[in-house]
């Protein structure tokens, strides 16, 4: 391998290991060795893909993050790809470095994690050891116009995204951020659309 001082002066690419497909040659409580044609990538997991992941000497295809250090690259493995991109929506918010970021996905599935932004849920996101109230606050400010971006098709997450801007306009409308969360909860699942959801909990917060 190159030392890293020679590696540094390259212009690298994040994204310049992306997906590995391989036998399962070593196993972990926070990493596998993935042998690839005969070399060995050390993947660090979440605890739930460690769960998930293949017993030693099966095949298995992960998704992949590159980490570049001082001293050390490091690879974070997904066996979704939509695990990888909010993995690397967290790593973008100051202060939460890829080790935070796999922890947090260790405890909370992406779909609750979704919701927990939507819905502005702090008690969710500090089941990870580690995020403070304030962290938590901050995760919630800055990923909730993104987490559209995440999203694995319009059907499958087309409520949550809906949420995000029902709760926007409701708080545009003079409610109080804790007033909308509880007329939107009120709304049935099956109203869909965002007109929709907005003037449901309208009629709900009306009647208060």
């Amino acid at each position: 391998m190159l030392a890293v001082d020679r590696l540094s002066a390259l212009d690298y690419d994040v994204d310049m290991i992306n997906l590995l497909q391989g036998l399962v040659e070593r196993q972990t409580e926070k990493f596998i060795v993935i042998n690839v044609a005969g070399v060995g990538y050390k993947v660090f997991c979440s605890k739930q893909a460690l769960n998930q992941v293949a017993k030693t000497g099966q095949e298995i295809k992960i998704w992949t993050h590159l980490c570049p250090k001082e001293n050390v690259w490091e690879l974070y493995g997904f066996l979704s790809y939509n695990d990888l991109e909010f993995f690397e929506l967290l790593i973008t918010i100051s202060g939460i470095g890829p080790k935070t970021a796999l922890n947090i996905l260790s405890v909370v599935s992406v779909d609750d994690l979704e919701e927990a932004i939507v819905l502005g849920n702090e008690n969710v996101l500090a089941r990870a050891s580690g995020i403070s109230k304030k962290t938590a606050q901050k995760i919630i400010l800055e990923l909730k116009s993104k987490v559209k971006k995440i999203a694995k098709s319009p059907s499958e997450h087309s409520r949550v995204v809906d949420d995000i801007e029902a709760i926007d306009a409701l708080v545009s409308l003079g409610y109080r951020l804790a007033e909308g969360r509880r007329a939107l909860d009120a709304v049935p699942d099956n109203i869909a659309g965002l007109e929709n959801r907005v003037k449901e909990a309208l009629k709900r917060l009306s009647k208060k």
